[in-house]
């Protein structure tokens, strides 16, 4: 060991203590949490949310209020967390952190407080919704690489697998969160993370010190202005893009989604070129030169994408499809659907720390290679199944799938996290998490698109002939069957039964026997109807993602050996010599 590196462990210490470390772990789990779940408690309480503000969901002038409330908080933590990361780098990640608990927790206080109704209360929710997730990119850019700095080399697998299996496992658990508070007031949604959040803020701040010298530099304001505009309004593209354009069932062939997308790609080239020829860059395009850092975010990146697709594709079957089929009211499975997908949430609570605790012992790419191969091969499974499944394989598959994920995300993250220089684990911590979120971001647009074209072809014919057949004029029938594809994915999205929707307002239910009106509202007609048109999107999607997971598995595999740059002493820049490194330079890289 050197003598910079042993200074910079004896001023670890010196400033910490020897208990630090698990101070650290507790406060950067306890933040992740909270901003994981706040990105996904929203997403099953929007029926509620909605009917709160007096807002119909499913008009199709209100989907954008829909899509942004959702995809909003993705937004902006996919573009802002590497920015956050290298501010982190400069001004010091304990910093960094501690104030993001605070606008975090003054957004949550805000979210609570809507004072208006309808569209306006919408927008309200929409803002405070994005300048929440403000505050928790500057959570989730710095909680890995204040770990990082806190623990050993021994123990650093074990505790960010801690840290990404909280962060994973928020995204579940806030689909249940959200259905049983959406069931008390939809305002409890957000109030429960206010006394969470005002917690972490004063614990941070007594708690938490800087154990990690600052790297002094300029602030890349061309980088931070080219990729925030790139990345944004690519993303924004992608989210006109899933609604409905003329008589199209998508935007794809919309002028402005086109020029969004291609404007967007245009930006982040512009970006990278910037970022190759300035001296502090934001985004340090040299470490994709390291080969376990780059192969470890492609893989991250495209499961995230397939995880995305679970996540919404599960709640679409669940409270549109399988629960109606078993006798749940459709304004009960929103909360359903929570309770029912807890196997994945204990696959990941259960690999997720192991998997961190022997990669440390073993290496990172055992691990995280074979858990995408299991997450693959329960795509696959979930592929197979009939659309009304027996509960205990589903749940078999969903355990299976969690603990794949488990497998994959604490070692991947470790080995990301262990292959850049210290000086330079802020903006890796802030990249790895660009990827993740950009991957739930695009989940979004990729599975919704496939799914919708699957619905826009068969969906139609069917809804018109089987509302005829029980009843229903013929000219009411091809109205409400004219309805947008993504208006009906939405429906079952949100726990809504679309017929009486659709068929209520007109008077059109009061005209049938009591026979057809009963059938037609009940829980089995719509499931029914749209069982098949879904069944084909969904073995596109299940199939999609499975071949995704493979790739993953691949760049995984191809990651290399074990961690290269665990305890280098700080350096100016990163490694970019790809030929063997010195003797003196592989003693210092080896595992201590």
């Amino acid at each position: 060991m050197t003598a910079r590196t042993s200074r910079w462990t004896r001023r670890k210490d010196t400033l910490a203590g020897p208990g630090y470390k698990w101070v650290a772990l507790s406060n950067t789990t306890l933040g992740v949490l909270i901003a994981t779940m706040d990105a996904s408690i929203v997403i099953i309480s929007l029926p509620a949310i909605f009917r709160g503000i007096g807002l119909d969901p499913l008009a199709p002038g209100n989907i954008g209020y829909l899509l942004w409330m959702i995809l909003g908080y993705l937004l902006v933590s996919a573009v802002l967390v590497v920015v956050l990361g290298r501010l982190g780098d400069m001004c010091g990640r304990v910093k960094i952190y501690n104030l993001g608990f605070l606008i975090f927790a003054c957004a949550s206080v805000a979210l609570s407080l809507d004072p208006f109704r309808a569209g306006a209360g919408a927008m309200w929710l929409i803002l405070w919704r994005i300048v929440q997730a403000f505050g928790g990119s500057m959570l989730t850019a710095n909680s890995a690489a204040i770990l990082t700095d806190a623990f050993p080399t021994r123990q650093r697998g074990m505790a960010l697998g801690i840290n990404q299996i909280t962060a994973l496992a928020g995204q579940f658990l806030g689909l249940l969160a959200g259905g049983l508070l959406a069931a008390v007031d939809w305002r409890a949604v957000f109030w429960v993370s206010v006394p969470i959040s005002i917690t972490g803020t004063v614990w941070s701040y007594l708690s938490l010190r800087e154990t990690a010298a600052g790297r002094p530099g300029r602030i890349d304001w061309l980088g931070n202005i080219t990729f925030a505009a790139g990345a944004g309004i690519l993303l924004a593209g992608i989210t006109y893009g899933i609604q409905p354009y003329g008589s199209d069932a998508t935007g794809w062939g919309n002028p402005w989604v086109l020029s969004g997308l291609i404007g967007g790609v245009v930006l982040l080239l512009l970006f990278c070129y910037v970022e190759s020829r300035v001296a502090d860059p934001m985004f340090t395009l040299s470490l994709f030169k390291i080969r376990a850092f780059a192969a470890s975010n492609l893989a991250a990146l495209l499961t995230a994408i397939a995880r995305g697709g679970l996540q919404f594709m599960l709640i679409i079957w669940l409270q549109g499809i399988w629960l109606p089929l078993h006798g749940y009211a459709f304004e009960d499975t929103p909360l359903w659907a929570g309770v029912f997908m807890l196997p994945l949430t204990l696959g990941f609570l259960i690999a997720g720390p192991v998997s961190g605790y022997l990669s440390d012992r073993f290496g990172a790419r055992m691990f995280s290679t074979t858990g995408l191969v299991v997450v693959a091969v329960s795509f696959l499974g979930l592929l197979a199944l009939p659309i009304d499944f027996d509960y205990g394989l589903f749940a078999a598959l969903l355990l299976l799938n969690g603990l794949g994920q488990g497998m994959f995300s604490a070692p991947n993250t470790s080995s990301i996290m262990g292959s850049v220089p210290p000086e330079y684990r802020g903006v890796a911590s802030g990249m790895r998490s660009t990827f993740q979120n950009s991957g739930t971001a695009l989940s979004i647009g990729v599975f919704f698109s496939l799914m919708v074209s699957g619905l826009a072809s068969s969906l139609p014919g069917a809804l018109s002939s089987g509302l005829q057949a029980h009843g229903v004029p013929a000219g009411t029938a091809e109205h409400a069957a004219s309805l947008p594809p993504v208006s009906t994915l939405f429906a079952t999205f949100l726990g809504n039964n679309p017929i009486e929707h659709l068929l209520g307002p007109g008077g059109t239910l009061t005209h049938l026997s009591a026979a057809q009106h009963a059938t037609l509202t009940g829980h089995t007609f719509f499931p029914q109807l749209v069982s098949g048109p879904f069944h084909h999107g969904l073995a596109i999607v299940f199939g999609v993602a499975a071949g995704m997971a493979l790739v993953s598995a691949l760049a995984s595999a191809l990651r290399g050996g074990p961690r290269t740059a665990l305890d280098n002493p700080p350096r100016s820049r990163p490694p970019t010599v790809a030929g063997p490194a010195p003797a003196e330079q592989r003693r210092n890289n080896a595992p201590s």
